[in-house]
């Protein structure tokens, strides 16, 4: 089997690294935090030093880290997966970012060390990462996705080819923008049904099986309805960047994206009331004023 490491040990990457030991790979981890990666300790896995190191011991790397200049970072940074890579590895992106950066990241890794580059974003949240039943939408040479394919479907239900590398990135930008406006209405919905009279809490059973329904609505409309915000599943942060790049990709593009962009105005307005690493749920308090008369619960 391929030697994996992986980096990045965040709300996603600590089920997506179990899943991959259950499934018998040998993976060394990194994290940028060492405690996150010392807590693993025991569980089938082995630390690595620095990422240049855990590229040199490994065939195939996962980066599941925060952002586009996260992923810079821990690949040609100092002490970068760069520096340790070497021809006939292969590189898997799990991160969600900007897909022009991933098309530049890819040249100018082959060209430093020949390493391969695979943008593989994944949906399905830290439930999907723990059940195993992610989606993927990737992006690369047709013969480095199906390399990296037996070892996604660790952590996936299903692995989508869909075209050159960045192509994984724009569909993720596209996932993100029917996830990012779909929580804002929701939250609206809430509001609306408890200003009205009606018991918020019964509306995923009342539209479940309708054209209304959907996985964020199952699962943000019960936590907003209660005001259940934690445990933090993931994050406005993560939802705003991914709106912000859709506005990047379609200003590249010359197309235009307006319900994302206000859906953006809105989150950043919540994010920056000190809601940034707060879960999603939490939208429904843009719409909690005193004005309105709802209680906190």
């Amino acid at each position: 089997m391929e030697r994996i490491g992986f980096i990045g040990l965040g709300l996603m990457g600590v089920p997506m690294v179990r899943r991959l030991c259950a499934a018998g790979f040998t993976v060394t981890v990194w994290n940028r935090s060492p405690d996150k990666a010392a807590a693993l300790a025991g569980s089938g896995m082995r630390l690595a030093a620095t990422p240049a190191a855990l590229a040199a011991d490994c065939d195939i790397v996962l980066l599941c880290v925060a952002d586009t200049a996260a992923v810079e970072a821990v690949v040609f940074g100092r002490d970068g997966v760069a520096e340790g890579a070497c021809a006939g590895q292969l590189l898997v992106d799990c991160s969600s970012i900007a897909p022009a950066a991933t098309r530049d990241f890819s040249a100018r890794l082959n060209a430093a060390c020949g390493m391969r580059w695979v943008d593989a974003p994944v949906s399905g949240g830290v439930q999907g990462a723990t059940q195993g039943t992610l989606a993927v939408m990737a992006g690369g040479e047709a013969a480095d996705v199906e390399r990296a394919r037996p070892v996604l479907a660790a952590f996936a239900r299903a692995v989508t080819h869909m075209g050159p590398v960045g192509s994984g990135q724009v569909t993720k930008v596209c996932n993100q923008m029917i996830v990012g406006v779909n929580a804002l209405v929701i939250a609206e919905v809430v509001a609306l049904a408890e200003r009205c009279g009606v018991d918020a809490t019964r509306i995923p059973q009342a539209l479940a099986g309708g054209f209304a329904d959907s996985l964020p609505l199952q699962i943000l409309a019960p936590q907003m309805a209660t005001r259940t915000f934690e445990p933090v599943k993931w994050k406005v942060r993560t939802l705003l960047k991914d709106l912000d790049n859709a506005r990047a990709l379609a200003a590249e593009v010359g197309g235009q994206v307006r319900m994302s962009e206000q859906g953006a105005a809105l989150m950043r307005a919540h994010g920056e009331a000190g809601n940034l690493d707060r879960d999603p749920s939490t939208l429904v308090e843009l719409y909690l004023t005193a004005r309105e008369g709802l209680p906190p619960r």
